[in-house]
């Protein structure tokens, strides 16, 4: 049996134990990290999006694989792995939940799949600055965290927003600029990867997948005030 198997097995029971099991991979390498979990490391940098991500999934064993409840099922704690730059900020907006356009109308925001991945999170920072060679990038000081009474406000107007042009069939209204902290993006590999939704006449079209995401800015809040 290879390490990453074995790694695959650890399910944490508790959150003291998921973060007792965070600092064995806290300050490694990606490349020690591999070496710890037994994956390899791409060698085209096009084939390593979402290596560290996964990485640290083994590392601290997820158990949710491809359902929608959080990554630790067992604990209710989503898992985010964050790229940062220099200035501690995320070089990208960080993925929450791909959106069900067509059943979304039957959710409100304390049922929706997004309130459930973002009740509590256990981000883990990890370098991203292309001048810091791929392997030698290194895995920050994780952070658990559950937005405050006055964040969850605010998270809930802006689902509440954006799921209405979703359920009223105005998709072509909706931009990333649309949100004060959560935004909906695009959701595919390529633009041939395509979904059903609603048109504002309730009739079923094609189109892209889309998907709720964190502004960088909010995540940066985050991170540097739970420092």
């Amino acid at each position: 049996m290879n390490l990453s198997s074995q790694f695959s097995k650890i399910h944490p029971r508790s959150e003291a134990e998921l973060l007792r099991q965070c600092r064995t991979i806290e300050g490694l390498s990606f490349l020690q990290l591999a070496d710890l979990i037994g994956v390899s490391i791409p060698d085209e940098p096009n084939k390593r999006k979402g290596w560290a991500g996964l990485a640290v999934e083994i590392a601290l064993g997820t158990d949710a694989g491809n359902q929608s409840a959080p990554d630790f099922t067992n604990l209710g704690i989503e898992l985010k792995t964050v790229p940062l730059n220099k200035e501690r900020t995320p070089i990208e907006s960080t993925f929450i939940t791909s959106i069900p356009l067509l059943t979304i109308h039957q959710q409100s925001w304390k049922s929706s799949q997004c309130f459930a991945k973002l009740k509590r999170v256990l981000w883990v920072p990890v370098e991203g600055e292309s001048d810091i060679p791929f392997i030698d990038r290194r895995v920050g000081r994780p952070i658990v965290w559950s937005p405050t009474v006055e964040q969850e406000l605010i998270l809930s107007k802006d689902w509440e927003e954006l799921t209405e042009l979703v359920t009223t069939g105005r998709l072509d209204e909706i931009h990333a600029g649309i949100g004060q902290c959560l935004q909906i993006r695009p959701k595919a590999a390529t633009g041939k990867s395509v979904c059903y939704g609603f048109d504002n006449d309730g009739n079923k079209i094609l189109t892209l997948p889309r998907g709720f995401y964190l502004r960088r800015l909010f995540t940066k809040i985050i991170l540097n005030f739970n420092r």
